[in-house]
């Protein structure tokens, strides 16, 4: 759902912290797996979840504030940035009270990563670099990626560096302008469009913290 699609502030607040409710009875899947499709091409095949296990991942909050109301849920499509381009997904697209938009969670459970081309960071050797939060989408001509890189209250904000070989785009994630002192300890988010010099195809995105495909939605 779209930030701007909420009816207030109370219902946009439920949203970011996944404070859900459940107000009806969820479907169970008609078959066990689902294809991933990418728009370079090519298919993978994964068992689906249900949608009582979706629901659960998503209705992370406390119960406290404000909440939305999930009535029921059917199941969908939605397409998803991911490590190899974007790729149209099996989802459940659940039924908030009050809104005629879906809430969209993708129903596959994610493969095992692949062994990593590169080294992850190594602990001290820098001050700055650190992993990505999480990969948000990347453009129609795949001429650049959007991520989400933390930093904290006492800094100029987060930078995200490229590294483009044949097979894969390597981001380096850091905090600019550190400042020496007290600060608070907020953990605070930014996008950040990172442009490439040739369409990302299906070269894999690298996190360079980890040496691991760069992981989409929260990680």
């Amino acid at each position: 759902m779209p930030e701007d699609a909420f009816h207030d502030e109370a219902d946009k607040q439920a949203h970011e912290s996944r404070n859900f409710a459940l107000r009806g009875r969820l479907p169970t899947a008609a078959r066990k797996n689902g294809l991933v499709r990418w728009q370079s091409g090519g298919s993978l095949t994964l068992p689906l979840m249900e949608a009582q296990q979706t629901y659960e991942v998503v209705a992370r909050g406390g119960g406290t504030g404000p909440q939305l109301h999930v009535t029921g849920a059917k199941l969908g499509e939605m397409t998803l940035a991911t490590s190899r381009g974007p790729a149209t997904v099996p989802a459940w697209l659940f039924t908030v009270d009050g809104y005629d938009t879906p809430l969209k969670r993708a129903a596959v459970r994610p493969s095992e990563p692949p062994t990593p081309p590169i080294e992850p960071f190594a602990e001290g050797s820098s001050a700055t670099l650190q992993a990505l939060r999480q990969l948000v989408g990347t453009a129609r001509d795949g001429r650049s990626v959007t991520v989400a890189a933390a930093h904290g209250a006492c800094d100029d904000g987060p930078a995200v560096d490229v590294l483009e070989t044949g097979g894969s785009v390597v981001l380096s994630a850091s905090v600019v302008g550190t400042k020496n002192g007290p600060c608070t300890g907020q953990l605070l988010s930014e996008r950040l469009t990172v442009k490439l010099d040739r369409p990302l195809g299906d070269r894999v995105l690298l996190d360079a913290f980890t040496g691991r495909p760069a992981a989409y939605g929260r990680t």
